[in-house]
């Protein structure tokens, strides 16, 4: 019986003109992507766990209180004791955030166009949304508060105003950085303004507004908390305060871990989508790619 080797030797063209070192070769580069692949997929694992050990053992070792640093060990008894509390805290958390990112979309999103396809409004309003954005957010939630009351709604607002920037800045970025030379050629042709925007600064834009939606995603959960911490009756934030005042610190550690795991979730949401509308931005990279394996 032919070997495996053979058999697939067998099943392609009689003129490939490769020889069956060329195979072999090709073989063990596939081989060898295929171990780096499963490499990548489970590093990310290897180097969470690598970190609850050193800390677990980090405190075991120096004795450190757990009013200083909790343990692993410690954060997840008190994530099993309060498992309650923490998954009806952890959705208000989740649903404020996803609410102002939600507004953050659509206001980045829309003045991110107009931004970058209006060289007027650029220098116009620039200055302004850089000199607001400079503004820390934590002292806006007092005024909020004033205008809004304690509750869920400062904290909407505040995730707004903290992921909004980003989107409307890697927006405008896109679409203004679409080559002069191509805006000629299309006008040349009879396209409108509107018509390159829609055809070429938006698809142009896709890749940088997927770039800032996972870093607004993660910024959105920092100005909630900041104005759970500050004002709101219920949230991870104002349960965290609580904690505090308690001394319960693997709770606060508790409401952390939460905050993170909600984070890397929206996250992975985002790049998933990314990948299933943009991955024609990676093309380039990925061909790169399988040149430089091919050709090795």
């Amino acid at each position: 019986m032919p070997d495996d080797m053979t058999a697939r030797q067998a099943t392609l063209p009689a003129d490939n003109g490769m020889s069956p070192e060329a195979l072999r070769r090709l073989e063990s580069m596939a081989a060898a992507a295929r171990r780096r692949r499963r490499l990548q997929a489970a590093l990310p694992w290897m180097v969470i766990v690598g970190m609850f050990v050193v800390w677990e053992i980090a405190v075991r070792a120096f004795d450190v209180p757990q009013f200083v640093l909790p343990a692993p060990s410690d954060i997840a008894a008190s994530m099993v004791k309060w498992w309650v509390p923490l998954l009806d805290n952890s959705w208000q958390t989740l649903m404020t955030t996803l609410i102002g990112f939600g507004f953050a979309i659509v206001f980045g999103l829309l003045l991110g166009v107009a931004i970058g396809s209006s060289t007027l409004l650029y220098h116009g309003l620039y200055p302004l949304l850089i000199g607001f954005n400079s503004i820390p957010k934590v002292a806006v939630v007092p005024i909020l508060v004033i205008w809004f009351g304690i509750g869920t709604v400062p904290a909407v607002i505040t995730a707004f105003l903290i992921s909004f920037f980003p989107i409307m800045v890697n927006v405008a970025t896109g679409i203004a950085t679409v080559e002069p030379e191509l805006r000629d050629v299309l006008r040349a042709l009879g396209a409108r303004h509107s018509d390159i925007i829609r055809k070429v600064g938006l698809p142009r834009a896709m890749p940088y507004f997927f770039a800032s939606l996972k870093i607004s995603i993660t910024v959105a959960f920092v100005g909630s908390i900041i104005a759970e911490t500050v004002a709101a009756n219920k949230g991870i934030g104002h349960l965290m305060i609580l904690a505090s005042s308690r001394f319960d610190v693997p709770l606060v550690f508790a409401g952390l871990m939460m905050t993170a795991i909600m984070g890397v979730a929206m996250y992975v949401a985002a790049v998933a989508i990314e990948n299933r509308t943009t991955g024609w931005a990676m093309r380039g990279q990925n061909d790169q790619q399988q040149v430089k394996f091919g050709g090795a």
